[in-house]
């Protein structure tokens, strides 16, 4: 059986490390089911060190992650993104063409305490949220997204993007779980419908770059599955 690579470690000195993690594993412990596998637990005992989590992106999202090496940087950038002082860009697969080239979507949004651990939009309980979208490329029925963040609700991207008319592609929350497959956008497509595999099958969302207070810009590769989509969407 092939052994599953969670991470690669994009950037480390004596203060941070930064991964990039794989779609699929969690940043650290889940409440409701505590016998999932870590991403600080795993990097914890490959690296032989105590981590401290600064911040989180969903479990299946891909991407860039920071950890902290020592307390008093945990400090210094978990206030950092809480005050707003690091850019984040993620990159969004989302369904539809954008009529727009730039969107600013601030709907502020709460956590709506369901099973399934929603995040809802509401006005009058809701933080403060604010997402900016730029539109990369258009293609078939799907749209290449970047996506900023300057705050960082729980699926604020998931919720923005799906509010406005574009779910992310393979959100079984906030959108449509239906795997993306070449014939869905590929004109004249020729292959066999019970042969063809998807392209991507999970979240088409993915942690890009993070610009700390420093100056430091970190950036973590797409996916391979992303990767290869957004190449096939690029040639239709």
């Amino acid at each position: 059986m092939k052994k599953i690579i969670y991470y690669s470690i994009i950037f480390e000195d004596e203060k941070i490390v930064a991964v990039n993690k794989a779609s699929g594993i969690s940043i650290g412990g889940d409440r409701y089911d505590e016998t999932k596998e870590r991403l600080d637990k795993l990097l914890e005992k490959d690296l032989k060190i105590k981590l401290f989590t600064v911040h989180r992106i969903d479990k299946d999202t891909s991407g860039l992650v920071i950890f902290a090496k020592d307390k008093e940087t945990h400090k210094k950038l978990s206030v950092a993104f809480e005050n707003r002082n690091i850019e984040k860009k993620y990159i969004a697969i989302v369904h539809g063409r954008t009529p727009w080239q730039e969107k600013i979507c601030d709907l502020s949004l709460v956590p709506n305490g369901n099973k399934k651990h929603m995040t809802i939009i509401d006005k009058y309980k809701g933080k403060k949220s604010l997402t900016k979208f730029n539109l990369i490329k258009g293609s078939g029925n799907y749209s290449i997204l970047e996506a900023m963040p300057e705050t960082g609700r729980i699926h604020q991207i998931r919720v923005h993007a799906a509010a406005i008319g574009h779910p992310v592609v393979c959100d079984e929350l906030y959108g449509k779980i239906n795997p993306v497959k070449l014939s869905s956008f590929k004109r004249g497509w020729k292959g066999d419908p019970f042969e063809e595999k998807p392209l991507l099958s999970r979240l088409g969302l993915h942690s890009l770059e993070l610009i700390l207070p420093d100056g430091k810009k970190l950036e973590a590769p797409l996916a391979k599955d992303m990767s290869a989509l957004i190449n096939q969407l690029n040639k239709n």
